[in-house]
């Protein structure tokens, strides 16, 4: 409970504060000064508690795209967020995981039941609700 909580309150905060950043300096310094904190985490992570990553070079891949995807999605949040509204912007990106279960279903054969399936269609709704 304890991580999903963290998670909660991290990302929440995360959504929110670039709308701050983004009223001094531009999306694109946003984000050249987001990596950075990206790096004292990691840092702090690699340096002070000893971890080795591990090596292969699929995984090393699939980590890079990840992080490519990341951060170009990182930079298209600061645009929109600086010329939208936190609300909308907010909740549109957060239904991002409705890609990820459509690449999960077509990609890796994991099925969609009933009930996550109704899901899907109200964040669609959700998502229709708060563009217009």
């Amino acid at each position: 409970f304890l991580p999903a909580f963290l998670t909660f309150f991290l990302w929440g905060t995360w959504g929110f504060i670039p709308k701050l950043t983004t009223k001094y300096i531009s999306p694109i310094s946003a984000l050249v000064f987001e990596v950075v904190g990206v790096m004292i985490v990691g840092t702090f992570i690699l340096f002070f508690i000893g971890f080795r990553p591990e090596i292969h070079p699929k995984g090393i891949g699939f980590a890079i795209f990840t992080g490519i995807f990341g951060i170009l999605g990182a930079l298209c949040y600061l645009i929109a967020i600086s010329k939208g509204k936190v609300s909308v912007i907010v909740t549109m990106t957060a239904l991002y995981p409705i890609f990820s279960i459509g690449l999960a279903y077509f990609i890796l054969k994991e099925p969609i039941n009933l009930k996550e399936g109704i899901g899907i269609i109200f964040a669609f709704i959700a998502i229709l609700l708060l563009s217009t």
